[in-house]
């Protein structure tokens, strides 16, 4: 069994990212996941996100950041491959720890209705359904 290693996500893995993110059922990409885009928000967000490495190859990923009072995390993705090994949790733990390091005391993230595989695993790691509120977006 490989070691698999953590760090903090750069621009220069937006490559493997972008691939493995295209590979996740579950996982929509949208025009702000353009290298571009993401660029922009791991600058913004600097040290929140990770990526976890087997060798030279990314087989995780965690999008994290925060507006100065909620923390938010996207594109939580581990490759089949290497499921059952508690990667993801290991990435979600790293992201909340450098969120409380800066000051923030809560995280939502969004998980799509028909995404059965990501409910089940936000449940059994802890996190709790919200229900009472809906979320509109607008195309800018």
């Amino acid at each position: 069994m490989s070691t698999i290693t953590y760090r903090k996500m750069s621009i220069e893995d937006y490559e493997q990212v972008s691939e493995l993110w295209a590979g996740i059922d579950g996982l929509v990409l949208s025009e702000a996941d353009s290298q571009e885009q993401i660029a922009s928000y791991l600058t913004r967000n600097e040290g929140l996100s990770f990526v976890g490495m087997d060798g030279d190859t990314v087989i995780a990923t965690i999008l994290c950041g925060h507006d100065g009072r909620r923390g938010f995390i996207y594109h939580v993705a581990v490759s089949p491959a290497y499921r059952g090994r508690k990667i993801g949790n290991q990435l979600v733990e790293r992201s909340l720890q450098r969120l409380k390091a800066e000051g923030i005391d809560k995280c939502h993230l969004f998980v799509l209705e028909d995404n059965e595989l990501g409910g089940q695993f936000w449940t059994a790691v802890g996190w709790k359904k919200r229900s009472g509120f809906f979320v509109y977006s607008k195309d800018l």
